[in-house]
């Protein structure tokens, strides 16, 4: 924002909604930084950490779409802890009531380089899973953000030198299916491109991304009853200022 990147990214590309993860951001900042102000023509939803400069995600709408947007209090909680803290009190999830569907920010946890927080992460998924079915009882669900897995081979550049890494290990992978099974929920970018090799995080060692050797990691995900609405999905690799490209959808 200081630097007129988001700005320029809003003006360019008029999200409808907008869901950002790993914002890192207090209250207090969010009131101090003026964002508020300077983009008025949103209504604004966050979720906080606990912990100061950690994890965090927001959903933005556009006003004229956001008349009767309320939050959807009910994916909050506690209960997943292990020796980092709690999953569900670092703001992972910002969930809102479009009123035609529930639209939710996700920044699922990430492994670690020793998979010290693997086993919360394989529960983490299965608390996702049971939050989404529970959703879907009232209305359809877009989920989005940072899941911090690459589902199949063909989702990143290396897959054999990755596998048992986090981020590719059997069990967040499997977890990322079991979520798509259990879930009623398809990857929109798979859905329309089944062999379309685009990645959407590169690392910021060995010239990654000007090499290309990065993951796709970041993924909408939508109820099986919107299939019909899915007008496009798109990683836009152009877009930089973050180790993580944006990814888009447009449903009718």
């Amino acid at each position: 924002m200081r630097k007129g990147a988001l700005r320029e990214f809003v003006d360019e590309f008029v999200p409808d909604v907008l869901l950002m993860q790993e914002t890192k951001i207090s209250e207090a900042q969010v009131e101090e930084s003026g964002v508020r102000d300077e983009f008025a023509s949103y209504v604004q939803f966050y979720s906080f950490a606990k912990k100061a400069g950690y994890a965090g995600t927001a959903v933005w709408v556009r006003k004229e779409l956001a008349e009767g947007a309320v939050r959807v209090a009910d994916i909050d909680g506690d209960g997943l802890v292990d020796d980092y803290g709690d999953l569900l009190k670092e703001g992972r999830l910002t969930g809102v009531d479009l009123g035609k569907c529930i639209c939710i920010s996700a920044y699922v946890p990430n492994a670690k380089d020793d998979l010290s927080r693997l086993r919360v992460r394989e529960r983490w998924d299965g608390y996702l899973a049971d939050a989404l079915v529970e959703l879907q009882k009232k209305k359809p669900v877009v989920i989005a953000g940072d899941f911090n897995v690459a589902h199949q081979p063909i989702d990143l550049a290396r897959p054999k030198a990755n596998e048992g890494k986090h981020g590719y290990t059997d069990e967040e992978r499997r977890g990322f299916s079991e979520l798509l099974a259990r879930a009623g929920m398809v990857d929109s970018f798979r859905l329309l491109y089944p062999n379309t090799v685009k990645y959407s995080w590169w690392s910021h060692w060995g010239q990654a991304r000007a090499r290309n050797v990065g993951w796709r990691i970041d993924y909408f995900l939508v109820s099986k009853v919107l299939k019909p609405k899915l007008i496009s999905a798109k990683i836009h690799p152009e877009v930089l200022g973050s180790d993580h490209c944006p990814v888009s959808i447009e449903l009718k």
